[in-house]
């Protein structure tokens, strides 16, 4: 199937993971210049990339699963693939958590006001450098499998492509916040803390092009059934244990649900209009 598809639609696909991942620079920029975090906004955002996910990966990545396999496998068979490959999904990305260590995972957060503690505590910024460290490396794990979802996403459908490489954009905006920070108030060298930032988000076009090589070759009805069910499994992970408990440490228990919300209307919008 690698020969059937266009070099236009694989660069395209490439193009727009890139474009997620590098969007980590985007945060290490924000977290550089604005007066203060906007946590209304971070949370809205937030929110609202949880919405895009869990609607798309629901209403469009799941049943878009189930059809290839069930063409391939049969009702039955094909049905229950789907799921098992939606919780493999699951799994994995629930794995990967397990493998990054509580204390450095990127979902624990520290505080704004923490980290001007920290600032002027000379004993603690060795601490707050290796925590900026194991972020930017926390998050490189979790990007990897986010650049295997936006490039088969938009192999398949590149306006679907669209939609889930903007909804992991937003999400990986206060990622590099997540690395920026930490990294900028214990060492003070802006372009250190921007690099860090950038090189977690390169994690994406990476596993754009191990999917590339590895798995486009073998892309049939039966494989793209499979990835994009565990494809469709990762991202609500990402959304419920990620985005929305982020959101809510922010403080902006409504605004994040009116994200959420604001996400799903949109991506059903965008749907509809694509459809």
């Amino acid at each position: 199937m690698n020969s059937d598809i266009p070099t236009s639609v694989i660069l395209f696909a490439f193009g727009l993971t890139l474009f997620a991942g590098l969007s980590t620079g985007i945060g290490a920029a924000v977290a550089f210049f604005a007066k203060k975090t906007n946590t209304k906004l971070l949370s809205t955002s937030l929110g609202f990339s949880a919405g895009v996910m869990i609607y798309v990966s629901m209403i469009e990545i799941f049943p878009k699963a189930k059809v290839s396999l069930v063409a391939e496998l049969g009702e039955k068979m094909g049905y229950t693939a789907t799921v098992m490959a939606f919780f493999g999904g699951i799994l994995l990305s629930a794995l990967i958590d397990k493998l990054v260590p509580s204390g450095e995972n990127p979902h624990e957060q520290v505080s704004l006001a923490e980290l001007s503690d920290v600032q002027n505590a000379v004993r603690k910024k060795q601490a707050l450098y290796r925590m900026g460290i194991f972020s930017a490396l926390a998050i490189g794990i979790h990007n990897f499998p986010e650049g295997l979802a936006t490039f088969f996403s938009a192999i398949e459908d590149p306006a679907l492509g669209i939609s889930v490489a903007i909804a992991v954009a937003i999400h990986n905006i206060p990622e590099g916040i997540a690395v920026s920070i930490p990294v900028y108030y214990s060492t003070e060298n802006r372009k250190k803390a921007f690099f860090l930032s950038f090189l977690s988000g390169l994690a994406e076009p990476v596993g754009a092009i191990i999917g590339f090589f590895f798995l486009l070759p073998f892309f049939n009805g039966l494989t793209f059934g499979i990835t994009f069910g565990i494809v469709a499994g990762i991202m609500v992970f990402i959304s419920i244990d990620e985005l929305l408990p982020t959101a809510e440490q922010y403080g902006e228990h409504h605004l994040s649900i009116y994200g959420l919300i604001a996400g799903m209307a949109v991506m059903a919008i965008s749907l509809l209009l694509f459809a």
